[in-house]
């Protein structure tokens, strides 16, 4: 073979390589960032949750509207995962629920040290769903014992949350439950094979994929109230987690359901330069309606609140858009 037809064939290996994703060092520039290339990556979570449909409009109106820069919101396990990914520079901005900020902050639970984030805002508030199938019998978090229970993505904010939520009604995750670790697409397909008694899920409202159980199995599945382990889980991990309800109207369910409320935030790396971390602050506010049209959750979102990101700081980029 001639070396010639061999630099030919390397190179083509090399394009094979790199349309298929192997090297995103051809993206971003090798060494460099994904904001160095004016290339932005949004760690998001399940492609039918709120994170991922509102990561999507994000990005869509980064494109629009932060000139030379593009960006893509990318599928996840979500929070846990998000901010690991933060911390190596694989994604530039990320979505997470408060209390697994707080632990990343603080170096404990899932991560073994503090972690190098900050916050753009806090968001609008997620919802602890906890979606059991009627013959299950489950009334309460106590109920799902002996049950076969999804509790969402590997380092997911869900999966943090429901292990929490056993512990507090004094169940043993690893003993006294069946445990799937299943992101909500499997989850909500496996309670429609009936593969599962119970999914555990943390998420704006509407959720679409829990939309989509509802609508398909009716009276066949109903929310179970979490007004009973709230004290315990107040006790345990402190004012993060707070009374919520599920409004009736929300999944057109026959009454209101009681719940857990955790705050959301849009968080990425304390090296992020502090002009764009200002800019992308800014636009969540001067972009806001068009967001509210990609999601309703989006219009919980406010200028108020947006700077309450306690305990995780607010980077400096942010800080200076509050004033």
């Amino acid at each position: 073979m001639t070396v010639k037809r061999v630099a030919v064939l390397l190179a083509a290996g090399v394009l094979f390589l790199t349309g298929c994703g192997g090297d995103r060092s051809a993206e971003r520039g090798e060494g460099q960032s994904a904001a160095a290339g004016k290339r932005l990556s949004i760690a998001t979570g399940n492609t039918t949750g709120v994170y991922y449909v509102l990561g999507g409009g994000l990005a869509d109106q980064i494109g629009k509207n932060l000139p030379g820069y593009q960006a893509t919101a990318e599928a996840t396990g979500a929070s846990v995962e998000n901010i690991q990914r933060v911390v190596r520079g694989d994604s530039d901005i990320a979505f997470t629920l408060a209390d697994s900020a707080a632990d990343a902050v603080a170096g404990k639970g899932a991560f073994t040290a503090p972690q190098p984030i900050r916050a753009l805002a806090r968001l609008y508030d997620n919802y602890t769903q906890v979606v059991a199938t009627a013959g299950s019998g489950v009334r309460s978090v106590a109920d799902l014992k002996g049950k076969r229970v999804s509790t969402g993505s590997p380092n997911s904010g869900t999966e943090v949350i429901a292990l929490r939520l056993l512990k507090a009604a004094g169940l043993d995750p690893d003993k006294d439950v069946t445990r799937q670790s299943l992101g909500l697409p499997e989850s909500v397909q496996a309670v429609k094979d009936g593969d599962l008694d119970a999914l555990v899920w943390s998420g704006g409202l509407p959720t679409p994929g829990l939309t989509d159980l509802l609508t398909s199995l009716k009276d066949e599945v109903a929310f179970v109230p979490l007004d009973g382990v709230l004290p315990a889980m107040r006790a345990e991990h402190g004012p993060v987690y707070a009374a919520g309800t599920i409004a009736k109207d929300v999944y057109q369910t026959p009454a209101d359901v009681s719940t857990i409320s955790v705050p959301n935030l849009l968080v990425v790396n304390e090296k992020m330069d502090p002009a764009l971390a200002g800019s992308l602050t800014k636009l969540l506010f001067d972009r806001k309606a068009d967001l509210e049209k990609v999601h309703p959750a989006a219009k919980d979102v406010t200028r108020d609140n947006a700077r309450k990101t306690e305990p995780v700081p607010l980077h400096d980029g942010a800080r200076k858009y509050y004033g």
